[in-house]
């Protein structure tokens, strides 16, 4: 008969035993975030992110994962609300112990997640979030794998004005969208100028709010106005309601924006009108590392319940993909071991390989980051008409002391 002592020492061992079987398979998984808007206004955005995400878990893990460890891509929606993203955060970080976060998407949500990511020590990037300064006010751990809109429109509005010859404009903005706010606001009014584009309300400025459905009032006015184009400011699906007024009222003018303009749906809402806005990522790209990735998504996004039929991958996709491809890679380069006790130093390892990217290979064109922790990425300025986007300028938005495009 065994000994109580004896008894103990075979509960200790098989205790000991377990704690380490335990550890070593914690160790086995190397976990990731994601902050999407699966519901709410940018719900689309968000449901297409998490079938991108989804895929690029299942390519990795196909690959034999991160140095052996299986790759888990924990998503959690935001709903479009900062509050709910920057709690989504404290979640992912505190009780997910994951290395690193993609997301949120908006700007008004990255304003208020981005000092919680610095206070949790945890990398967070954004896959949208365009407003300028938004990472540089949160440094070190705030990343956008976007570049700032001011930058876009130093190339978009000259290409707008030579093409369709604009001397005057309207300018109508999303006033609750921070990135369409300061946009409209700001940003564009800014640049009219100093193209030598006359703003025909610069004194009565004209906005709507997210989920207006109608804006027949703004399009009256911005009519009787008579200037040569529009500038939209506006995320996609708020603008698709102004597009589809204009083409109601007879309003057939140029319309120049942001990258919150690039969609199919977009094309979709007025084909007869011509629109400018610039992206660093469309669906029908060709050549690079663009086409295979649409070819293998865009069926799995079609099959998505809750998406359009004829839904493409969007630049935001394209964002994600590539932000969560990032810690992949800096995960394995850097000896990321996804265990418990490694967990502060992981992050760490993340963040300062992120820091140092020369030269990702993303899916158009190389990527590497400048001080402010914005992306140093390849851009194009694209009209779309009848249905299709084309690239008419190509630009890079490197800055001295970092490698180009």
């Amino acid at each position: 008969m065994n000994s109580p002592r004896n008894k103990w020492s075979v509960l200790l061992a098989a205790a000991i035993l377990q704690i380490a079987v335990a550890g070593s398979v914690q160790a086995q998984t190397v976990a990731i975030g994601a902050i999407v808007p699966s519901s709410g206004p940018f719900a689309e955005w968000g449901r297409s992110n998490t079938v991108t995400l989804k895929m690029l878990e299942q390519e990795v893990n196909k690959a034999g994962g991160i140095n052996g460890a299986k790759l888990k891509v924990i998503i959690l929606d935001d709903a479009t609300k900062p509050a709910q993203a920057a709690s989504s955060l404290r979640k992912l970080a505190g009780d997910e112990k994951v290395i690193a976060v993609a997301g949120p998407l908006t700007s008004s949500a990255a304003e208020v997640t981005f000092p919680v990511a610095n206070e949790m020590k945890v990398v967070s990037m954004s896959q949208a979030s365009s407003k300028p300064g938004v990472a540089k006010a949160n440094r070190p751990w705030a990343f956008r794998n976007t570049i700032d809109e001011s930058i876009l429109a130093k190339s978009t509005v000259p290409y707008y004005k030579k093409t369709f010859d604009i001397k005057t404009v309207a300018i109508i903005f999303d006033a609750k969208d921070a990135t369409a706010a300061t946009v409209g606001t700001k940003i564009m009014p800014a640049m009219m100028k100093d193209n030598g584009i006359a703003i025909v309300n610069e004194t009565d400025p004209l906005s709507f709010n997210t989920g207006d459905l109608d804006v027949s009032a703004q399009v009256t006015k911005m009519k009787s106005l008579n200037p040569d184009g529009v500038v939209l400011s506006a995320d996609y699906s708020q603008a698709v309601t102004v597009l589809r007024e204009m083409k109601r009222q007879g309003f057939i003018k140029p319309v120049v924006g942001a990258t919150q303009l690039i969609s199919s749906a977009i094309l979709k809402a007025a084909p007869e009108l011509p629109i400018v806005a610039p992206a660093t990522f469309y669906a029908s790209m060709t050549g690079g590392l663009a086409a295979p990735f649409v070819a293998e998504l865009q069926p799995m996004l079609r099959k998505e319940s809750g998406l359009p039929a004829e839904i493409e991958p969007s630049m935001y996709d394209a964002n994600i993909y590539e932000i969560v491809s990032m810690y992949v890679e800096a995960a394995k380069k850097s000896g990321v071991t996804g265990k418990p006790e490694d967990l502060e130093a992981d992050r760490t390892k993340v963040r300062d390989y992120l820091v140092k990217l020369d030269n990702f290979k993303g899916l158009g064109g190389p990527i590497s980051f400048n001080d402010d922790g914005d992306a140093i990425k390849a851009f194009y300025v694209l009209q779309g008409q009848n249905g299709a986007w084309t690239t008419k300028v190509q630009g890079c938005s490197s800055v001295p002391g970092h490698p180009a495009c």
